[in-house]
């Protein structure tokens, strides 16, 4: 039993031996392994917890120049010419000679008034007309013969006035006839109605068999001439007399007079390409509306625009000498007035306070608040801090069409 202890014994030291070396090895690994966290920490990667680079802000540099101060009302489209086709003979429609919504020129038969009637009035006047002139050569005749007779005092003083005075009832009984003949060939005219005017005809308002003109006066179609165009269109006396203040105290320039271009804006918010001119404002106010009348001329060759519709007059109504222009994105418009954020020392951002006079296209007149030179912030606002202005990077701001321009001429090769 000895021999078999002693026998195990040195196996038994031989394992615990392996065993303490196992967990040394164990100890100095995990002694090795916070070493090596600690070193890691202690020397961290490149750009850990550094700051971000200053937002990007497209800025643009105001400078001073003469403006016209745009207005910009609601108005409405007018014909330029307008002539109401009526009947001027009673009778009953016939015929209609034209195409509804056609162009017709002045004279151009519209309308067939059944006539027979009225060729019934006229033959009549001819045969009046042809008695009458038969009387006046009859007491011609009698004149001629009793002219020397008279003088050699062979009839009475009282027959021979009668024999002028027959004459000229014959003579007056002629002119009769004759101005009944005229009339009755104005009235077969009238029985086909004709286009007072060139220009584009309307629908028809009576149609074939009506009976038309009898005790009134019936309006058969609307004709209309549509180039140019009228626009009337109105604006409320208290900004007329603050444009009048201004140019007055020098502040704006004198603008917006009789012949002043004028430009529509469509219900699309398209611009229509000829630009007009405007024809006179009124000297009067409205006293119901308060609103003073204006009116314009405008081309309309192609016809696009029609009586009745609904526009925006664009209009200079006054001139800045030294004005800035501001695309309408950089503006923030309120209540309490209207600010711009401009990048000061340091490339800082502030807000700064402006005056608006008007707009001019797609931008705002600026009157006051900002000094030539100064870096105005168009886009890139949601890249600010507003709350606390930290520096931005200002980048020259370039209009979205200017910036669509290059792509579209690379997308054309």
């Amino acid at each position: 039993m000895n021999s078999r202890m002693s026998s195990h014994l040195p196996h038994a030291r031989s394992a615990l031996t392996l065993a303490v070396a196992l967990l040394a090895a164990l100890a100095l690994t995990a002694c090795g392994g916070g070493s090596g966290d600690k070193a890691a920490g202690a020397a961290p990667g490149p750009g850990a917890g550094a700051a971000p680079p200053p937002p990007a802000v497209g800025v643009l540099t105001v400078k001073a120049e003469p403006v016209a101060i745009d207005t910009e009302l609601s108005g409405r489209l007018e014909a330029w010419r307008t002539a109401q086709v009526r009947a001027r003979v009673a009778g009953v429609v016939g015929k209609r000679l034209f195409t509804e919504g056609s162009q017709v020129k002045a004279g151009q038969a519209l309308f067939q008034i059944d006539d027979a009637p009225y060729r019934a009035t006229l033959d009549s006047a001819l045969a009046a007309q042809a008695r009458a002139e038969a009387n006046l050569a009859q007491a011609q005749a009698n004149l001629a013969r009793n002219e020397p007779l008279a003088a050699a005092k062979a009839i009475s003083q009282t027959e021979w006035v009668a024999t002028q005075t027959a004459l000229k009832q014959a003579q007056a009984d002629v002119a009769t006839a004759k101005a009944a003949v005229t009339t009755a060939r104005l009235n077969v005219d009238y029985a086909q109605v004709r286009a007072p005017i060139s220009g584009t005809i309307g629908r028809a308002l009576v149609t074939e068999g009506a009976l038309v003109g009898q005790g009134e006066v019936t309006q058969l179609a609307l004709i209309q001439q549509t180039d140019p165009m009228y626009v009337n269109f109105t604006q409320s006396a208290a900004e007329v007399l603050r444009l009048r203040r201004a140019v007055e105290a020098g502040q704006l320039g004198q603008g917006g007079g009789r012949g002043a271009e004028v430009r529509l804006v469509l219900d699309d918010g398209s611009e229509h390409p000829q630009p007009g001119r405007l024809l006179f404002s009124d000297l009067s106010v409205d006293a119901t509306s308060g609103q003073v009348t204006l009116r314009a001329e405008v081309p309309n060759p192609k016809g696009t625009l029609l009586p009745g519709l609904f526009v925006r007059v664009r209009t200079a109504q006054a001139e800045a000498p030294r004005a800035m222009l501001l695309p309408q994105q950089a503006v923030t418009r309120g209540s309490a007035g209207d600010t711009v954020m401009v990048v000061g020392e340091g490339n800082l951002p502030a807000r700064r306070p402006v005056k608006i006079g008007g707009s001019r296209g797609a931008s705002w007149v600026v009157l006051d608040g900002l000094k030539e030179g100064e870096r105005v912030i168009v886009d890139g606002f949601q890249k600010m801090n507003l709350r606390t202005p930290t520096p931005v990077t200002p980048v020259p701001w370039t209009p979205p069409v200017a910036a669509a321009a290059p792509a579209a001429s690379a997308a054309s090769r």
